[in-house]
């Protein structure tokens, strides 16, 4: 399934002013699963910070998207100076424009490709959510990561997992629900392998999704998109969707954050150098 045209509509519909774009931002954090444990892990490494009070600190959003990870990262400390790449034209023009518009001055965004994109020692954190499933030459991309991290940076990845990542095994044979993916999702021990090829000498990973995640994201997320790929019609009828049908995906989602997962159909991943 083409999941960028629905993107692309969605954001045509909350883009039209600066609230109904914070709003955009506030029910993604709400519906994606990995947007939970992405922001937990952020403010898990600005504890650790915190002992470094006052201390500026350099954020490289590594496909940033709509945003929305960055309007969050700039909103947690006005000394931490967000670059945020993607490639893709349109969405850097708009972000920027967005951010302009609300008064973010510790952010930039710029047009890049991930596998040329160096900044030797530059970053404290790098972020990475839901990329590297699209680039091919992965293993190019956490080297340059590695080269753009300080010594005591982190890299923080959330990506699907090859335990079925984007309901990839829902049937004998199956591709990923997400046609734009070159992989279907990293085996846990070869994303680690990987990283630590590219000099990374400390990961950790853990898996998300797991049972109570993946009935969660099939529900607040795989299903209203396979109606709204049929037709934009839907756009209607999702409120009622989700006022029926949201309570269940949210409580699906605590649950998937309370417990460790033995296999999950996403990973997140940590690497220092």
């Amino acid at each position: 399934m083409q999941y960028d045209p629905i993107k692309k509509s969605l954001g045509g519909v909350f883009n039209k002013t600066p609230l109904l774009r914070i709003l955009f931002y506030k029910l993604l954090d709400l519906l994606l699963l990995r947007a939970w444990y992405v922001r937990r892990e952020i403010k898990r490494w600005a504890k650790d910070l915190s002992r470094h009070e006052g201390r500026r600190c350099a954020i490289l959003d590594a496909g940033s998207g709509f945003g929305q990870y960055t309007y969050f990262l700039t909103g947690l400390n006005p000394l931490w100076f967000v670059d945020a790449v993607d490639v893709k034209e349109e969405q850097i023009a708009d972000c920027n424009d967005f951010f302009t518009r609300i008064n973010r001055n510790n952010v930039l965004f710029e047009k890049a490709d991930l596998t040329s994109f160096i900044k030797p020692d530059k970053f404290d954190l790098i972020l990475s959510v839901d990329v590297m499933e699209h680039i091919a030459d992965d293993e190019k991309v956490f080297r340059n990561f590695y080269d753009s991290l300080t010594q005591q940076g982190m890299l923080l990845i959330s990506t699907p997992s090859d335990q079925g990542g984007s309901d990839v095994h829902d049937h004998e044979d199956s591709s990923s629900f997400i046609d734009e993916h070159v992989r279907d999702g990293y085996n846990m021990s070869d994303i680690r392998g990987k990283l630590e090829s590219a000099g990374f000498t400390n990961t950790e990973a853990y898996y998300t999704y797991g049972a109570p995640g993946k009935t969660g994201w099939r529900l607040s997320m795989k299903y209203p998109i396979l109606m709204l790929n049929t037709s934009r019609l839907f756009f209607i009828l999702l409120p009622i969707y989700y006022i029926i049908v949201y309570p269940i995906a949210f409580f699906c989602n605590w649950l998937d954050t309370c417990f460790h997962h033995k296999s999950g159909t996403g990973l997140i991943v940590k690497a220092w150098k």
